[in-house]
């Protein structure tokens, strides 16, 4: 009986320690950046069924798209009767600054897996884009 018990307990042993490099090596970066763009190409199909979406008074989210392993969402903003070229110019700093520790703080799985995110924004009156923001892990160290 000893001797089944520990022949059964060195099998077992043998098919797990094969098994071991797989399930505590390192993921391979080609998989992970095919996983990342799938993921990716998910959540954008998930979250636009339900697009356009009001976000506030003045923004509407229009459009959630997924190109490689990045989300890149379009709104509209209402800039009342400012230029485009005012709001670019007077809006880009503060924007830029609110979207990117929005982002930081909601999306930290996704940015922290390589999943990167843009966020456009184009004028609900004259269609021109005024801002884009592209956001990565990077961009967070220090928020």
């Amino acid at each position: 009986m000893k001797k089944t018990l520990l022949t059964l307990i060195i099998l077992v042993a043998s098919l797990f320690s094969s098994d071991i490099q797989t399930r505590t090596g390192e993921f391979p970066a080609k998989e992970m950046k095919k996983q990342n763009r799938e993921i990716a190409s998910l959540t954008a199909a998930s979250l636009s069924k339900d697009l356009p979406h009001t976000i506030d008074k003045y923004t509407t989210l229009t459009k959630i798209i997924s190109q490689d392993a990045t989300l890149i969402w379009t709104f509209e903003i209402n800039t009342g009767s400012k230029s485009d070229e005012s709001v670019k110019r007077e809006d880009h700093s503060r924007m830029k600054t609110a979207i990117t520790e929005g982002i930081c703080q909601s999306s930290s799985k996704f940015l922290e897996a390589g999943i990167n995110t843009s966020y456009i924004y184009i004028s609900a009156k004259t269609k021109a884009k005024l801002f884009r923001f592209d956001i990565s892990q990077k961009d967070c160290l220090g928020i």
